[in-house]
């Protein structure tokens, strides 16, 4: 393979599974020509892993802080009340190496996939970090799952004073998706679903997306592009969404890192 630069924009890096080789998971992903990764938090606990991580590794991972839908509960106002004083000594301590570099609000969304126990609690803890993002003008980084009609709705209420985001592991087709890119902010993120044998995602967005509204990601350690499928996801491996994104755009693996980078630069550029 010739060499590539690109950035991770969804790794759970903090996560246990990393805990016995994480700075050697960073350092095959240097190798691979990974330039930033960034973390996204689900709950309370992994903000502040996240933020550990991303403090040993200053300048090459980002923290994204919020509350993941299927970690919503009856006491997703206690979880958000705890998650907002962690966002606010983040973006204010002068002692912390993070000042500044709080890159989003998320991984934040809406999934009914499993179950629509707390679909009332996952719309009100939604529309309350959308509105963090609004007020602290920070990026989202959204999670949908079966439930894309709804998420549409709240975020149309704020379009127009978001600063954008991504839309989290796109798999759907090509009306999705088009309805997704409406928010002209925001970009989908693509990552090892992409080279499935059985996906259709290539089809749907060389007819669907332009290459300027695509991020790529991981979702490690989950979702492990092919030949690695069943394996733990790391971010070394984006090398074969890259691969696999020049064939259905039918240009070049540097075109594809040169246009995801710039990008990841509009969206989250003023915060790196």
């Amino acid at each position: 393979m010739s060499i590539i630069n690109y950035i991770d924009t969804h790794c759970h890096l903090d996560g246990e599974e990393f805990n016995a080789d994480r700075d050697t998971v960073i350092q095959r992903a240097r190798e691979a020509g990974c330039q930033a990764i960034f973390l996204p938090a689900i709950d309370v606990a992994t903000c502040h892993s996240v933020l550990d991580v991303c403090a040993q590794h200053p300048g090459y991972c980002y923290p994204m802080l919020g509350v993941h839908p299927e970690e919503v509960r009856s006491d997703w106002r206690e979880q958000l009340a705890e998650i907002r004083k962690v966002i606010d000594t983040s973006l204010t301590s002068h002692l912390s190496p993070l000042t500044s570099q709080l890159l989003a609000i998320g991984e934040i969304g809406l999934d009914y996939y499993w179950s629509r126990e707390f679909e009332q609690e996952q719309l009100q803890a939604f529309e309350e970090q959308v509105r963090w993002a609004v007020e602290l003008q920070l990026p989202l980084m959204i999670h949908c799952r079966k439930a894309q009609n709804e998420l549409v709705a709240i975020i149309k209420k704020y379009a127009n004073d978001l600063p954008g985001g991504v839309f989290h592991c796109f798999t759907g087709n090509e009306q999705e998706a088009r309805q997704l890119l409406e928010f002209e902010r925001f970009v989908l993120g693509i990552g090892g679903v992409l080279t499935f044998k059985k996906s259709h995602l290539p089809e749907t967005l060389a007819a669907a997306v332009p290459l300027s509204r695509i991020v790529l990601e991981t979702d490690a350690p989950y979702m492990a592009p092919v030949p690695q499928r069943g394996q733990r996801n790391e971010s070394a491996y984006i090398r074969h969404i890259i691969a696999r994104l020049a064939e259905a755009y039918h240009v070049s693996e540097e075109e594809i890192c040169q246009q995801t980078n710039a990008n990841v630069a509009r969206i989250f550029g003023q915060k790196m």
